[in-house]
């Protein structure tokens, strides 16, 4: 059995982590250029789940860090295949001696949390990944994502949930709005449509008035927990494909203006590495300016707030 991920994610999609092409030029084309190139045929990518054979994103990986006998220097988890029962052993580490060194990514299942998961195991970063559907996340990402579902209400799930955890990615409103404490998170990091939500009129702002209703709760719950953050607020998100528009971060250009998925979960991933002394709030969309430096660009912002 094998899960698709969805076809509106490209190859290109999952393999870019930054916006420099050239990092994995080499390896992309070698990985899928035959038989995917074919035009008449769908691009679909699918991960094997059969046991004791690696899945098409084990080979990925096992291409990119020099093949299976460096997995363990570089810190990546030997193959195997199970229903996440080898979390058992750090589900029992105490708290007291734990390292926060994995990021939770909410809304896992999204297609710009994803592309998020994606480019974290890439980094090497630890993934934990909060799940409608733990079968299909352990399918579709191995031993490479500590997949996680329950109820965010529920304190002992959210209390496992943030074990180890250093900070918190949201692609999508409504968990910090059901989590009673962030204790231990160092910093949060939130993709809010919150300035679309709060610009639709008639129709439109009925249907999203529940989501604006759960991302205004999620930017107050954040604002007092007295964690760092930083929320992202775009435009109309949009399938285009990422990288080939600059960005625009005009104060009001979420009004009218859009971003692409794929540009908003790399602005998120950018953003997980400037950790702010409070907080740093700002609007991005698709545009003109071409950024060469994250890092100075986010001080940048920081010192206009």
């Amino acid at each position: 059995m094998a899960t698709v991920v969805p076809s509106s994610i490209s190859s290109y999609k999952l393999l870019r982590t930054t916006h420099d092409h050239n990092l994995f030029t080499n390896s992309t084309s070698c990985i899928y250029r035959s038989p995917l190139s074919n035009p008449k045929k769908r691009h679909v990518i699918s991960f094997s789940s059969k046991k004791g054979k690696p899945g098409f994103f084990d080979v990925i990986l096992d291409y990119i860090e020099g093949g299976p006998k460096l997995r363990k220097w570089y810190g990546a988890p030997d193959l195997y295949a199970d229903d996440g029962s080898s979390l058992t052993e750090a589900d029992k580490s105490s708290e007291e001696d734990e390292v926060r060194d994995a990021v939770l990514v909410t809304d896992g299942d999204s297609e710009i949390g994803q592309t998020i998961i994606l480019s974290l195991i890439i980094k090497r970063i630890r993934v934990k990944a909060l799940v409608k559907d733990k079968r299909a996340a352990i399918e579709s990402f191995g031993t490479y994502v500590e997949s996680i579902t329950g109820d965010p209400k529920d304190s002992s799930f959210l209390k496992k949930s943030l074990r180890g955890v250093r900070a918190i990615i949201c692609p999508n409103e409504g968990f910090l709005s059901k989590a009673e404490s962030l204790k231990g998170v160092q910093h949060v990091v939130i993709l809010s449509q919150l300035s679309v939500y709060r610009a639709s009129s008639g129709v439109q702002a009925i249907m999203s008035s529940n989501a604006r209703n759960l991302a205004e709760q999620d930017e107050s719950i954040v604002v007092a927990s007295g964690i760092p953050y930083t929320i992202v607020r775009t435009g109309v998100l949009t399938n285009d494909r990422g990288g080939k528009p600059g960005f625009s971060f005009e104060k009001g250009c979420t009004t009218n203006g859009s971003l692409s998925k794929e540009d908003a979960a790399f602005v998120c991933i950018e953003a997980l590495d400037v950790v702010p002394e409070k907080e740093l709030v700002f609007e991005v969309v698709n545009g003109e300016e071409n950024v060469s430096n994250w890092k100075d660009q986010f001080e940048k912002l920081m010192q206009q707030a």
